[in-house]
Order: C-alpha cells, then structure tokens, then sequence
C-alpha cells in the first residue's frame, strides 16, 4: 500500500506564510497527477492545487489562486505547496494525493476526489490570530 506523508502544517496569523511537502513513494507507473486538499469542519474537501508529473502544468482553486503554489521539490519524490497570503478560511486539514495514468497529459482541472489512488494522512494548517 502507498502512502503519501505531507509535513509543514503549523498554526500561522493571518497573511503569513507555510510550505506544505508532500513525499511520493517510489510509483510503478510514469505519469501521475499530484493534487493538495483540504478539508475544514463540516465541509466538504475542496481540491486546491494540482500539478504534472509529464510536464509541470499547473491548476489551481480560484479562491488560491495567485496565492498558492504547487511545484516538484528538489527530490523527484517531493510535491510542495507553498502558501501565501494566508486567510482564516484557509483553515483545515490539508491532504496530499495522487492520481496516476498511462499516458502523458497536462492538467486542465482539479480531478474529483475518487479520482485519485493514493493519499496521505493530512497537515494541519490552522490561520488565526
């Protein structure tokens, strides 16, 4: 069984900063798709960024947007996300996963949650003053 493990959620005043790492263990298939979650009480979990392993395009949440960054690590096994700008509503349980395929693609939207093979257990990420 994979496992993702997400690190670097922490409690941060509103317009700080945090850098979320997400380890992929090693796949057996070429092409995956890479996605950050989250998810607060009582809500639904929301996809907020999304990026490809085939390219390196990149999708995000409009209520992230030009706020959040997702990208590949230095170690080919690592996805981050980056936030900035942070807001109270920002608050929840962030989740790392990933969806693989068999061919090439770029992303073009955030997949649905049943989209995806793997996940990680969750980084807290709390905003408030």
């Amino acid at each position: 069984q994979v496992q993702l493990v997400e690190s670097g959620g922490g409690l941060v005043q509103p317009g700080g900063s945090l850098r979320l790492s997400c380890v992929v263990p090693a796949l057996t298939v070429d092409y995956y798709a890479a996605s950050w979650f989250r998810q607060a009480p009582g809500k639904a979990r929301e996809g907020v960024a999304c990026i490809s392993s085939t390219d390196g395009s990149t999708v995000y949440a409009d209520s992230v947007k030009g706020r959040f960054t997702i990208s590949k690590g230095n170690a080919n096994n690592t996805i981050i996300l980056r936030l900035n700008s942070l807001k109270p509503e920002d608050t929840g349980l962030y989740f790392c996963a990933v969806a693989t395929f068999r061919n090439p693609f770029s992303v073009v939207a955030i997949l649905p949650p049943t989209r995806y093979n793997y996940w990680g257990q969750g980084t807290q990420v709390t905003v408030s003053s």
